[in-house]
């Protein structure tokens, strides 16, 4: 499980972008405050922010012709077989969503993207 840098979200492939969404929608529900090494950052702010990032991930979805389901686009809403949050408090919308996505993270996730034969060539997209 990984958020890709979110500089990355308009370069990623199909197989990437849908996986990022899977993981997210999952992150949402159930598996919100669920370790995991790669993501456990996102647990020490607001599910809000996670809510941003998804924002950005259904948006190309929606740009490329695919069609999230609009609930998802609900702050509260965690799926079918979670509860809803009985509030979502908004908070700002910093660039980058989280501060862990980096340059060094960039790099990391360019270079786990080349591990699955996925090239993103550092030029072609825009380095937050």
């Amino acid at each position: 499980m990984r958020l890709w840098h979110q500089s990355l979200i308009t370069k990623l492939p199909r197989q990437q972008l849908l996986g990022q969404h899977r993981e997210i929608t999952a992150l949402r529900g159930n598996g919100w405050g669920r370790k995991h090494a790669t993501v456990n950052y996102v647990f020490t702010y607001s599910p809000y922010k996670l809510f941003q990032y998804h924002i950005l991930v259904m948006d190309e979805m929606k740009k490329r012709g695919y069609h999230p389901n609009s609930v998802w686009y609900d702050p509260c809403y965690r799926g079918q077989k979670c509860l809803p949050y009985n509030t979502a408090i908004p908070c700002p919308l910093t660039t980058p969503i989280y501060p862990e996505h980096n340059s060094a993270y960039l790099q990391e996730c360019l270079e786990n993207l080349a591990q699955k034969a996925v090239i993103i060539k550092p030029d072609s997209h825009k380095n937050k």
